[in-house]
């Protein structure tokens, strides 16, 4: 299906679409690699009058480090945060859940921003972003302003963005040396969105589990912060009892839909057997 008519824009500075967006009202959206919008445009699931193109803006692209933080612009593809060797050295779960977002063909082109701001449950990197305690920086009418990436999600496609508003860069603060970490995804088949998957960002000091964070991708409306499992590990040595009762506490979080992946059931408890997989590969890698 063809998308409907609409005018589009190519701004040329972060204050440009900015300004473009705050004229042009709620008939407008900002444009990164259009994996998910064009397609809700073919199926007219979003009909908006104005695509506000942010390709052209150098400002929004790049990987950099700014005292112990990463900063990574909006607009950086999947296949430059693959590429990254700063990535690779400070922030690795980045890189590995990039190489299980969809294919080749399209991490070359869909950004980083886009993935994380759209609000899309089925979309990786936002489950990812909760466990780093990533925080995203905003542009807007008002100016700049910065969310934490655990308050950005209200909803399926709804997030705490306001109108004019777009998503210009992602700051991770620094993660320990040593630490543990692991993105396992269950996927029908390449190119596909999770049935369930998740993230978990942990250390640990004389073989206990010390710091954990856990989150879910696809199995509820929003990407699914997963604190009551991550407090259960902590303290543990990883026995079998203390990881079934965190996957346990996983499940007990989600809520998925029945649809062509399977039963809500069926992908709850997939969602428990990839929290018990990613817990057990960053335990090893602490």
């Amino acid at each position: 299906m063809i998308p409907g008519a609409f005018t589009y824009h190519r701004p040329k500075s972060i204050d440009e679409a900015a300004a473009l967006l705050t004229s042009l009202g709620e008939e407008a959206r900002p444009l990164a690699g259009g994996h998910s919008l064009i397609p809700m445009m073919k199926l007219r699931m979003a009909t908006p009058e104005h695509l506000v193109d942010l390709a052209g803006i150098p400002e929004l692209k790049g990987v950099c480090q700014n005292g112990g933080d990463i900063i990574i612009g909006a607009m950086t593809t999947q296949a430059e945060l693959i590429a990254s060797e700063l990535l690779a050295a400070q922030v690795p779960i980045l890189r590995e859940t990039s190489l299980v977002i969809a294919d080749p063909q399209i991490r070359y082109c869909g950004t980083l921003g886009g993935n994380v701001a759209n609000g899309d449950p089925g979309n990786d990197m936002p489950a990812v972003m909760m466990t780093l305690d990533a925080r995203y920086t905003i542009v807007g009418e008002k100016g700049r302003r910065v969310i934490p990436s655990r308050e950005f999600y209200q909803g399926a496609y709804y997030t705490a963005l306001e109108p004019g508003e777009f998503l210009v860069s992602v700051t991770i603060p620094a993660l320990p040396d040593g630490h543990g970490f692991a993105y396992e995804k269950m996927k029908r088949k390449v190119g596909d969105y999770a049935t369930a998957a998740a993230a978990v960002v942990l250390t640990k000091k004389d073989g206990v589990i010390a710091t954990c964070a856990l989150a879910l991708t696809n199995v509820g409306d929003t990407a699914l912060f997963a604190e009551e499992a991550a407090q259960i590990l902590i303290g543990s040595r990883l026995d079998a009892a203390s990881l079934a009762r965190a996957a346990a506490a996983a499940e007990a979080i989600a809520a998925p839909a029945t649809d062509g992946r399977g039963t809500a059931a069926y992908r709850t408890s997939i969602a428990g057997v990839m929290v018990a997989r990613a817990v057990r590969r960053a335990f090893e890698r602490a």
